[in-house]
């Protein structure tokens, strides 16, 4: 792809971006990434040529049913066919390197290992978070197969543990499993930390990631952890040495809670906060573009139908939507600007 300044090539298993202010490299073999603006000390603000991340729904159907689910799942829910997921998938640029799956229950859409090996044919890495339940051996090895990583979000013990279990022993190394920080589950948090040095069942996990809770979803009677239990947490993983990542929401938060620690500048330079609009980019399960998935029906922010769109970079990724929330978002160093973390 060549544009008046930036040029893609794949130059296997290499993804190389060059350009006069945004350059970028990603491995699709072992999610190696890096990225740097006019030079190597510079770091852009957003990517020019498009999304590196999508992060899509492809089934809302889930029979957990939990409390505090963001999306408000039920068993009655919804599916994109490969059809679609292709449509969009044709329409965003080359600058993507990867795509997270958004999947209540992993047998509810039979079209996803289609949708798999069209992201691999087109070397994209597809990546997914699941929730444990009804896992078996044939879903496993096909998740091997095409991921690069899957999160199994810990719900109980046995379910997630099991998942983890399973995925390691048929080989992928990148497992994690994904934890809801909030004051109803800050002792199930300590006890998953604990977990991993004692239970065999995670002795290859590679992190714990911890997801900052955002007030949302409408059965969702949850409660953020105050920023001092979150601190005291952080440093109870680091202290006893727990592998443990976070999602873009906590970044800024966690560089809060190890701002004197002695390894703050290494943290800083691994920490990414919120990418939305910058980076990543969530389209739901029917088709509709959000800077993230929190924003899905919020801020009075207007959806983006991808599916009736011409030109992506100027309808959605460039348009006045985007380029609205991106500018908001940059103006207050990439905190959230809806929700409180």
């Amino acid at each position: 792809m060549k544009t008046e300044k930036y040029t893609l090539r794949f130059r296997n298993p290499l993804r190389i971006v060059r350009g006069s202010d945004y350059n970028s490299i990603f491995n699709i073999e072992n999610g190696f990434f890096a990225r740097w603006g006019k030079n190597k000390g510079s770091d852009p603000q957003f990517s020019p040529i498009g999304p590196e991340l999508l992060d899509i729904e492809v089934s809302t159907i889930c029979h957990r049913s939990c409390s505090w689910c963001y999306k408000s799942n039920t068993l009655n829910g919804k599916i994109m066919s490969f059809e679609t997921f292709k449509t969009i998938f044709d329409k965003i640029p080359k600058s993507l390197n990867q795509i997270a799956f958004g999947i209540g229950d992993l047998d509810t859409n039979s079209d996803l290992w289609q949708m798999f090996a069209y992201c691999r044919k087109n070397n994209v890495v597809p990546n997914i978070t699941i929730n444990g339940s009804r896992l078996n051996n044939e879903l496993t090895v096909k998740l091997v197969r095409f991921c690069g990583a899957v999160a199994v979000s810990h719900y109980d013990d046995e379910i997630c543990f099991n998942a983890v279990k399973l995925l390691t022993d048929k080989g992928l190394s990148q497992v994690n499993i994904h934890k809801l920080v909030a004051a109803e589950t800050e002792t199930s948090c300590y006890a998953l930390l604990d977990a991993v040095k004692t239970d065999a069942r995670l002795k290859r996990l590679n992190a714990i990631i911890l997801l900052g809770f955002k007030k949302k979803g409408k059965r969702n009677t949850y409660n953020p952890l105050r920023s001092h239990k979150f601190r005291l947490l952080i440093q109870y993983a680091i202290n006893n040495r727990i592998p443990i990542g976070f999602d873009s929401c906590s970044a800024n938060k966690f560089l809060e809670a190890v701002k004197n620690n002695p390894n703050y500048k290494r943290y800083k330079m691994m920490s990414e906060p919120c990418e939305s609009a910058c980076f990543s980019i969530y389209i739901n399960v029917d088709g509709i573009a959000y800077p993230c998935s929190f924003l899905e029906e919020e801020y009075g922010f207007e959806g983006i139908n991808i599916l009736s769109i011409e030109d992506f970079l100027k309808e959605v990724w460039l348009g006045q939507n985007f380029n609205e929330f991106r500018k908001k978002l940059l103006k207050i160093n990439r905190d959230c600007p809806h929700f409180k973390i």
